[in-house]
């Protein structure tokens, strides 16, 4: 009889949702803190597996890999993300309906701070877990340019595609500003008032959209400058004149 057999409370508990769920989170602290422990490339699934009190094999119908261990939700949030774009009302403000949708990056960092954190502090250790990390928020970004581009297009932006991947590119900017600023105060910064702050700024910055024969408008930056600046510019001069 195999281990994985005597233990039947875990096997029923990962036929279920909930249970696969819990399994799922379970795989992920166990890897995130002996990575911590003893080193992301000296660790094995081996390792993980049996941390989580399952076998190699369970490690595998959850994971692809070790790393992939480390971003266990970042598909499901995808999805939310794409949901809330998809089921957002035409009438709504595109850029307020990018903001609100990111925000759901954030609420699945806090819902688990302890996690985050030392996933945080992983990220900033092992290069090829932070490369993974900024490939997944090119993703998030790719996703708010094509809802931010067919909304432009459909309201008549000459802009539209120039327009949507500025202002993607704003919306990600703004909520890793709040995230990394928040994992860097050890998670006691205010993360909401923060993201109201910041999404705010790019909210005045982008919306609404250009009307047709609007004036284009070329932003000359320093490659350094802060997020901040960037909207304030860009703001300052999309500002109609009085």
């Amino acid at each position: 009889m195999s281990v994985e057999s005597r233990q039947p409370p875990r096997t029923r508990a990962g036929r279920t949702t909930a249970g696969r769920r819990r399994l799922r989170h379970a795989l992920t602290v166990a890897a995130i803190d002996l990575f911590l422990a003893q080193g992301y490339d000296a660790t094995t699934v081996d390792e993980i597996a049996a941390a989580a009190g399952v076998g190699r094999r369970t490690f595998f119908r959850y994971f692809r890999s070790k790393e992939d261990a480390i971003f266990p939700d970042h598909e499901e949030v995808l999805r939310d993300i794409e949901r809330s774009l998809a089921t957002a009302l035409p009438t709504q403000d595109p850029v307020a309906v990018a903001c609100t949708a990111v925000g759901l990056v954030l609420e699945h960092y806090l819902a688990d701070p302890d996690v985050s954190l030392k996933r945080f502090a992983l990220t900033r250790s092992v290069p090829s877990l932070r490369d993974r990390e900024v490939a997944t928020v090119d993703r998030y970004q790719r996703v708010f340019a094509r809802y931010l581009r067919e909304r432009f297009q459909s309201a008549g932006d000459p802009a539209a595609d120039l327009r949507a991947s500025v202002a993607a590119a704003a919306v990600a900017a703004a909520n890793n500003h709040v995230l990394r600023r928040w994992l860097r105060s050890g998670g006691k910064d205010d993360v909401h008032a923060a993201a109201k702050e910041a999404f705010q700024l790019v909210v005045d910055a982008f919306s609404p959209p250009v009307k047709p024969g609007g004036q284009t408008v070329v932003a000359v930056l320093e490659a350094s400058a802060p997020v901040s600046e960037v909207v304030r510019q860009i703001s300052a001069a999309l500002r109609p004149a009085e």
